[in-house]
């Protein structure tokens, strides 16, 4: 592995942890917080809904951003941006202030999330990009672990304005580093999906050798061209090019009355992004995260399903505009993809139960069972140490058995110890909990892995950005409709309370989690086909090349 690899693969996973640790930290800094700026609930709530809406509405675009301008580039800017508003948070004087700056924030994740893995893409030739996301998603689950722990240790130590001080000097040193690193061209890492014209694998310019074509008569004519061959026929330097005069001066191209016609027309780079499509999905986005977080909270019911609604309504003009847009932002090669949708679904499905459950199990083991924290972190020690170990062991799964393989025995784990801790009652010990929070992170850390290789893979690399801002727009919007889904059935069904046995909600989350299966099936079968990425389309107004 070159150093210019070992740069990308360090931004990309710290990139990843400092999102995972900072979103973890700021639940247990959130009661400080409160009490030291003298805010009310509604308030508080806001520090984190505030972030999710900026971080959803804009991954996608974010994504575009990226593979227009460059994922290292986006990445600097996110990363340094990021830590600039952690250190103003850090120092804001009231609620009002921290508000601002965790949407900011937002904003700057939103650009550094779908970098981490675009820049992946493009740096790592597609077989060997298993490892990489292998290494930063067990990064991703220590840092989610370890969040908890280090937050209330700063916290009770410093106080709350010391965890966001904690992101600052990770993300200003890899936005430096990446400010450093030159962005990895396609011929030189191999991750390429077709050719670049006059290049060849390796880089080297290919000469334009012409091999002769004999008529009937046997003269030699020089109108076919073949690669590796040499024409022994007569010099056609004489001969004019289209488009350049003897002397090689460019000529403009002449109509047959003699006008000459003007130069092609480029794409302004404004109408290349699709704006207008990057609103409608930042509307849609933030309308549905925005209502599923209101109607989790008390008395937030009709707010939350007046913002669902316009959310759908949003969704539908977008679908309308994507339809007719010249360069949609969501590009239609990457949403005809079976395996991409396949792939996002799992995420989606999976993430959901995933955090769905968590919200329940905490709940039941500090107020049912009377637990500590710390008590109720180590019963969930064992689904961090599996997310941890387990996901070096996905890549030679995936080789061995084919995503589709893998990603559903991941999916019948994660349903497996949901349906096991929707029969937990108050006598539940620490062994059982203990079971089933391992195979939560058994299933988990399958499913992410392979579904994440299966996205990245198979997304065209032009669009490795949009793939990866898909792909954690699902993991932000998955864990948002789990909790949402566990709250308003923990209301519905009020004698239940938290006890797992009695209640519905995790049977509910149960179900959402064998959604992923029929999901999974729908990934690459294949051990070799599920790594290969799709084909690009040819360009248009291209010959197609001839292989000798």
């Amino acid at each position: 592995m070159n150093r210019r690899r070992v740069h990308v693969l360090a931004c990309s996973v710290v990139g990843a942890a400092v999102v995972a640790l900072d979103g973890t930290v700021l639940t247990v800094a959130q009661p400080a917080l409160q009490r030291d700026l003298h805010a009310d609930v509604g308030q508080v709530q806001w520090t984190s809904t505030g972030y999710l809406v900026a971080v959803a509405s804009l991954l996608v675009f974010a994504g575009r951003l990226g593979d227009r301008h460059g994922h290292l580039r986006v990445f600097t800017v996110g990363a340094l941006g990021f830590a600039a508003a952690s250190a103003g948070i850090a120092l804001a004087p009231g609620i009002g202030a921290v508000i601002a700056l965790r949407v900011l924030q937002g904003v700057c994740g939103a650009l550094l999330q779908p970098a981490t893995l675009g820049m992946l893409r493009t740096a790592f030739p597609p077989d060997r990009l298993a490892t990489p996301i292998a290494v930063r998603t067990a990064v991703i689950g220590l840092a989610a672990a370890a969040g908890p722990l280090v937050g209330g240790a700063l916290v009770s130590a410093y106080g709350w304005r010391s965890v966001f001080l904690l992101s600052v000097p990770p993300t200003l040193a890899i936005g430096l580093l990446a400010l450093t690193t030159r962005e990895p061209r396609p011929w030189e890492t191999g991750a390429s999906d077709r050719p670049v014209p006059g290049r060849s694998a390796a880089g080297r310019t290919i000469p334009d050798r012409r091999v002769p074509d004999r008529s009937a008569h046997g003269r030699t004519t020089p109108d076919r061209a073949v690669p590796g061959r040499t024409a022994p026929g007569p010099d056609v330097s004489d001969q004019t090019v289209p488009g350049r005069t003897a002397s090689g001066r460019t000529a403009p191209d002449r109509t047959a009355s003699g006008r000459t016609d003007p130069p092609p027309r480029t794409t302004p780079a404004l109408t290349a992004l699709d704006p207008l499509g990057a609103l409608l999905v930042a509307i849609t986005l933030g309308l549905l995260v925005h209502g599923l977080v209101e109607a989790a909270r008390p008395g937030g019911a009709r707010t939350g399903a007046f913002a669902c609604v316009g959310a759908v309504v949003a969704g539908i003009v977008l679908a309308r505009h994507e339809r007719r847009a010249a360069r949609p932002l969501l590009p239609p090669e990457l949403l005809r993809s079976g395996p991409v949708v396949a792939g996002i679904a799992v995420l989606l499905a999976a993430s959901a139960a995933l955090f769905g459950s968590l919200f329940v199990a905490t709940y039941f083991l500090q107020d049912v069972q009377r637990l500590d924290p710390l008590a109720c972190a180590l019963r969930f020690l064992p689904l961090a140490l599996l997310m941890v170990l387990g996901a070096p062991l996905c890549p030679p799964l995936q080789r061995r058995f084919g995503p589709r393989r893998t990603a559903t025995a991941g999916a019948a784990l994660l349903a497996l110890g949901v349906l096991l801790f929707s029969r937990l009652d108050t006598t539940a010990g620490a062994l059982p909990v203990g079971v089933c929070s391992g195979l939560l992170g058994a299933g988990f850390v399958t499913l992410m892995v392979t579904a994440t290789s299966v996205v990245v893979h198979r997304a065209p690399e032009a669009h490795a950005g949009v793939a990866g801002g898909l792909q954690q727009t699902a993991m932000n919007v998955g864990p948002v409709l789990g909790v949402a889904t566990a709250t308003l059935l923990l209301a519905l069904v009020p004698d239940g309370g938290f006890v797992p046995a009695r209640g519905a909600a995790l049977p509910a989350l149960a179900a959402i989690a064998a959604l992923a299966l029929p999901a999974a099936l729908a990934l690459p079968g294949g051990a070799r086909r599920g790594t290969r990425p799709e084909p690009a389309p040819p360009r248009p107004g291209r010959e197609p090349c001839l292989r000798s």
